[in-house]
């Protein structure tokens, strides 16, 4: 079966099971956005395991549920789970709840992460505002046959980040007194951190964050034509190398927890202004 009916049966079912035709927004509550579940209202939790293709998260701060409700009367679908090349899993299986957002109707797609700072003037616990990448994945979700019911098969990346929704998110920044950082966010396979040479290397070609998750997603919905804004949570400062220390997931989770209610106002403000694009 391709890949689209797969999607497309998804999303009917998840149609059925919300009793809602079509969502505006969808999220991914990657690392810092998880407490965003709770501002949704009139929420309906659907199962991973429920939704028909859908694979199942194997991380153990990942739920494995979306959740479909509202959040300042937009209808929006989150994600808390997502998917990453280092569990094992394929291009197809990473970007499949993205399939499933377009063949929703979701117009944005907003996603946060965890990132480590690539440059000097970065802090932990900083909120770093994606405007580009650079992808060193071995995978592009766009691998293979095209399916044209999803988009083409050449489709443009040089405007991935949303520019008004940058520009939206710098405006609440500054009226929240929220440090934001414009960042080109370099993707790496993982599961191991990365060498003093490599962060070395992605300062020189032009990055100022780094992850292991988030750019399959982007190319997926741009596929499709979804906008897309991408905020992440500089957890630990990894540039320049005489500030390099050990870093541990403990530390790591702890300093997104920490920065996690700037994270959520950001994008729960964020969502509220799609009333005045779409």
């Amino acid at each position: 079966m391709k890949l689209y009916d797969k999607a497309a049966q998804a999303a009917e079912y998840i149609r059925a099971r919300a009793n809602i035709n079509d969502v505006t927004c969808g999220v991914i509550l990657g690392t810092g956005l998880s407490g965003l579940r709770e501002m949704i209202e009139q929420p309906i939790v659907i199962a991973y395991d429920d939704i028909p293709y859908m694979p199942s998260s194997t991380v153990e701060s990942h739920a494995g549920q979306l959740i479909i409700g509202t959040l300042h009367g937009v209808r929006v679908a989150a994600f808390a789970g997502r998917f990453h090349y280092y569990e094992g899993y394929s291009e197809e299986e990473i970007t499949f709840g993205v399939r499933v957002l377009g063949l929703l109707g979701a117009e944005a797609l907003f996603v946060g992460s965890a990132v480590g700072g690539l440059q000097g003037e970065q802090s932990a616990g900083d909120i770093a505002l994606i405007r580009d990448h650079i992808n060193l994945l071995p995978i592009n979700p766009l691998r293979g046959e095209n399916d044209e019911r999803f988009g083409p098969r050449f489709p443009d990346m040089m405007k991935s980040y949303d520019e008004l929704f940058r520009q939206a998110a710098h405006d609440i920044a500054q009226e929240e007194n929220i440090k934001l950082h414009n960042a080109v966010y370099v993707a790496t396979q993982g599961p191991s951190l990365e060498t003093p040479a490599e962060y070395q290397y992605m300062n020189r070609i032009g990055g100022d964050v780094v992850g292991m998750s988030t750019v399959p997603e982007v190319i997926a919905a741009r596929h499709q034509g979804i906008r897309v804004c991408v905020l992440g949570v500089i957890s630990n400062v990894c540039f320049p190398l005489d500030r390099l220390t050990k870093t541990t997931i403990e530390e790591v989770l702890k300093t997104v927890e920490e920065a996690a209610p700037k994270m959520q106002l950001l994008v729960s403000r964020l969502i509220q202004t799609t009333k005045l694009f779409f």
